[in-house]
């Protein structure tokens, strides 16, 4: 990444003072938790490596091992939470499979209940959220 080039995730994890700001819930030693910008879900968190990579094969062991612990936290605490029905955690890996941020590997987590409203961005370009990111940020937070 040149110093022209600014990325979501390195940007939000500059300063741990900005955490808050950039809706940074938990610091790992490899990776963060982060809640998405733009969630498709109340409770939409993507879990990030520090290091600014976009291929999970090219991912120290260290780093996914970390992040896979951290999809399990992430399942607990949005379960305490929201109650789910259940979870859908996957990446996106490339420009062609979808992933908005093509050069920072990240691992979405969202909790799920039958009949939510998630169909409404493919179907609708709308996004339907009960709640706003700072009331989520405090939510998740505290469990964190």
């Amino acid at each position: 990444m040149s110093q022209a080039d600014s990325c979501i995730f390195c940007d939000a994890v500059k300063d741990p003072a900005d955490d808050e700001k950039h809706f940074v819930l938990h610091r790992g030693a490899h990776n963060f938790v982060i809640l998405n910008l733009y969630p498709y879900i109340s409770g939409h968190l993507m879990i990030a490596p520090y290091a600014h990579l976009g291929e999970l094969d090219a991912s120290p062991k260290e780093a996914t091992d970390e992040m896979m612990d951290l999809a399990k936290r992430c399942q607990t605490v949005l379960r305490e939470a929201y109650s789910p029905q259940g979870f859908n955690v996957g990446m996106n890996l490339g420009r062609a499979a979808g992933a908005g941020i093509a050069d920072h590997l990240h691992l979405h987590i969202m909790p799920r209940w039958a009949g939510d409203t998630n169909f409404m961005t493919s179907v609708g370009e709308t996004r339907v959220l009960p709640e706003d990111l700072p009331t989520t940020y405090r939510k998740l937070l505290a469990k964190f």
